[in-house]
């Protein structure tokens, strides 16, 4: 029987979201990648630093046990496989098992998340996170000079999530942002009762809850929804995942509060929000990234 990545949480990523690569990086030119890989060359035996993503995944893995493989991280990076050498000793010396990588040297990596079944896609490349997002796939421009997550619940995964065009489709957006904040919340009233339909990290939020309920072990995961919707426009947002049987640990209805200062008190290891300013503003706290997706990603 060949080898399947089925009923596992697939995460893929690429280099820079996984490691700091900011340095080497500065001196990448696509049309002449060769000073680029040379460096990484020399650097082979020097482990990478971690980056914005590093602790989401760590987390992740430790999902798995011995003879249990729960989540699958797979590099994904239009790095050059002899950069790629560099990046698999930096796990190995980090203690991350990562097994399998697809390297392109430039070309677009985000076509082979299908094969993959990825449920999540994370890249410091906001154009492959554009592409990945109209392929139907989870995805987040991880922002690389994020703060770095706080090592204060080693045995939580701690994911926070904006709801609408993230969690949720974009519709009540297209009414905000048509008619303002009042026509926003009488359309939200008026369909309290309606679930709205799913947005594109649905599927992440979903597939985070089965690893949950399928996990015995120490490790569990914390999800908050951080919203700037504030009453009486929370209630369809709630009886949404009530309808999709999905239970986020805390909800936050800030009205249009900033959420940076909330989400340092929650310590997510990861934050995802549509709107640029939101993530801006995340990031001075913690991992944040980019879901370019609905009315207000044109």
């Amino acid at each position: 029987m060949p080898i399947t990545l089925d009923d596992q949480l697939v995460v893929a990523i690429s280099s820079r979201a996984l490691f700091d690569f900011e340095e080497e990086n500065r001196l990448f030119d696509a049309e002449n990648p060769q000073a680029y890989m040379q460096l990484q060359l020399q650097r082979l035996d020097t482990p990478a630093r971690p980056g914005v993503a590093f602790s989401l995944v760590k987390k992740l893995l430790a999902f798995n046990t011995e003879g249990v493989q729960r989540v699958e991280v797979v590099m994904l990076s239009r790095n050059d496989p002899v950069s790629g050498m560099r990046i698999f000793r930096s796990t190995q010396a980090a203690n991350i098992p990562l097994q399998r990588g697809v390297f392109t040297q430039g070309g677009a990596p985000f076509k082979y998340l299908r094969p993959l079944g990825a449920h999540l896609f994370l890249s410091a490349n906001a154009q492959d996170v554009t592409q990945a997002l109209r392929l139907g796939h989870p995805a987040a421009h991880v922002f690389t000079d994020s703060v770095r997550a706080s090592d204060s619940h080693p045995h939580e995964v701690r994911i926070a999530f904006d709801g609408d065009a993230v969690l949720f489709s974009d519709e009540a957006e297209q009414v905000y942002q048509r008619d303002g904040l009042e026509a926003f919340q009488r359309h939200e009233l008026d369909k309290a009762t309606q679930p709205l339909p799913g947005g594109p990290f649905k599927p992440l939020l979903a597939a985070l809850h089965r690893l949950q309920q399928a996990s015995s072990q120490g490790m569990r995961i914390r999800t908050a929804l951080v919203t700037a919707r504030s009453v009486p426009a929370h209630e369809r947002a709630i009886r949404t995942l009530m309808e999709w049987n999905i239970a986020v640990d805390e909800a936050m209805f800030l009205g249009g509060l900033e959420k940076g200062p909330f989400l340092r008190e929650f310590e997510p290891d990861f934050f995802f929000d549509d709107q640029p300013g939101h993530v801006q503003s995340a990031a001075r706290h913690v991992p944040a990234g980019h879901v370019s997706s609905g009315i207000a990603n044109p």
